[in-house]
């Protein structure tokens, strides 16, 4: 018999806040039971011996050197900015609004 019933989708709702219809709460119980079915037989199988992995194959970051090169001077950094004041760009002030 599955762990996944009805009510117990309805109270999951009620807990999330969230209004579920009759066919949602049908659908849900499905898709839930199916996923508590799955993660259950993925731990039958995860035993000590078994490494545990977030991908199944090794990962590796590729690190560049990091070498300074070319930099835009501040008129270039500027030239198509809407506003710019003092060598800056000049935006909206959008903290301290709404006090």
């Amino acid at each position: 018999m599955s762990e996944i019933t009805p009510d117990l989708v309805r109270h999951l709702g009620v807990l999330a806040r969230i209004q579920l219809s009759d066919e949602e709460v049908t659908s849900l119980t499905g898709e839930l039971d199916a996923i508590v079915t799955n993660i259950a037989k993925v731990s039958e199988v995860a035993t000590d011996d078994v490494a545990a992995t977030s991908h199944p194959i090794p990962l590796q970051n590729v690190f560049r050197a990091d070498e300074p090169g070319d930099m835009l001077t501040t008129e270039q950094a500027l030239q198509n900015a809407p506003d710019a004041d003092d060598g800056r760009f000049r935006v909206t002030a959008i903290l301290g609004e709404e006090q």
